[in-house]
């Protein structure tokens, strides 16, 4: 579908609150006019959001990083080390993680990411005692992290069924998933891409047997590695179809491959246009997922910005420490001052959020903005040494 009529009655219908088949949002992402595709899309998003449409969210959150070591060795990745390599492999002990949490809180920070490699010691019972020392130390922490690779393999090393690792680890203390690892669902890119991974409809399988437990997550895309239009859209087709059956995804973030470091070496990216156009389809084809997340930590903080204008309710975290990502070339840096002005020069109304999304502190005035300028987003590697931005916050290697 070319004709630019027949496309403008499918963004008018999808504006409105109307459900996009795959094919029609396949050729809205081929073919509509940016302005008009983001238009509607923001139309969406205001129609949902209507009397609070001028807010936009940020969260004060801290990736920490519990080991790099990984059997898994995705293609992308430039953070992983194999089992076996001795020098490059580190895991934290868990008084350097209970110390990266102390830090979390004192700097306002409502979240804890616990990711890392897929350790071949690590079955359930580590993240058990993980997260039950996190929870002991710091209640007011919500502890969203994980995904449904970690689960898979923990199940596997541990030798229980998914269900009963979720069940595990949501009673230690995981308040909810990350949605970690999904990459590119359908079977040929992610086997291109992470073909030691379990499948795009496991992936999606352990997903929905956590919000049959009660455990929200989020969903993830990784934009850039070779996959084709139809295979982007057919990846957001089938976690509309999970989420139609649990509602229990909270968010929508698709984000940019970052070529430094890794096996692809950046044969293929993303492009700025390609990355809005994505943010802009989100919004009116997955009309059951409440919110698109900008991804200002790998496409920039002035895409970021302008994903606000495509359909995007949330810029994601003030990341108090990120490795993975940054271990391939991400980085951008900001701070909470900067990540407000940002969302206001949008001409939005900045609101800092909990976890499950509800405002925290509404920054109505600039008069009263927040003035701790250490709530500094670090951009932190092992492979990428200095940079830090904040002396307290940075990556000491340590090995278990």
């Amino acid at each position: 579908m070319t004709d630019q009529a027949a496309l403008q009655s499918v963004l008018d219908r999808a504006a409105a609150g109307g459900r996009i088949t795959p094919q029609e949002a396949l050729d809205l992402y081929r073919h509509a006019p940016l302005h008009a595709l983001g238009s509607a899309a923001d139309t969406a998003r205001r129609r949902r959001y209507a009397g609070t449409e001028h807010i936009a969210t940020y969260i004060i959150e801290r990736n920490i990083n519990y080991t790099n070591v990984c059997v898994t060795a995705c293609k992308f990745c430039a953070f992983y080390a194999a089992p076996k390599d001795t020098k490059k492999g580190w895991s934290r002990d868990l008084d350097d993680i209970l110390r990266r949490c102390a830090e979390t809180v004192e700097l306002g920070g409502t979240q804890i990411m616990f990711q890392g490699g897929h350790h071949p010691d690590y079955g359930v019972e580590y993240y058990e005692e993980h997260f039950s020392a996190i929870k002991k130390a710091f209640p007011q922490l919500v502890i969203h992290s994980l995904g449904a690779s970690e689960v898979e393999h923990m199940a596997r090393i541990s030798g229980v069924s998914a269900e009963e690792a979720i069940r595990r680890i949501h009673a230690a203390g995981l308040d909810s998933f990350a949605g970690a690892g999904a990459e590119l669902l359908p079977e040929r890119p992610r086997k291109a891409i992470a073909p030691l991974k379990e499948s795009g409809e496991r992936w999606l399988e352990i997903m929905e047997i956590a919000h049959g437990l009660g455990v929200e997550s989020t969903s993830t895309m990784l934009m850039g590695t070779g996959e084709t239009n139809a295979e982007r859209i057919e990846h957001m087709r089938m976690i509309r179809d999970v989420q139609g059956r649990t509602g229990g995804f909270r968010a929508f973030i698709p984000y940019t491959y970052q070529p430094e470091n890794n096996h692809l070496k950046g044969r293929t990216q993303a492009t700025i246009f390609e990355y809005l156009r994505m943010i802009a389809i989100a919004r009116l084809f997955l009309d059951n997922i409440a919110h698109i997340q900008g991804s200002w930590l790998t496409v920039g903080k002035e895409a970021g910005q302008l994903s606000l204008h495509y359909g995007a309710d949330d810029l994601g975290s003030i990341m108090l420490e990120e490795n993975v990502v940054s271990s391939a070339g991400a980085k951008h840096r900001s701070n909470r001052q900067e990540i407000i002005d940002l969302i206001r020069k949008a001409g939005r109304t900045p609101a800092q959020r909990a976890t499950t999304y509800e405002h925290l502190a509404v920054h109505d005035d600039p008069a009263n903005d927040p003035v701790d300028d250490r709530v500094v987003s670090h951009i932190s590697s092992t492979a990428l040494e200095g940079g830090t931005a904040h002396p307290e916050l940075k990556l000491v290697p340590t090995t278990n």
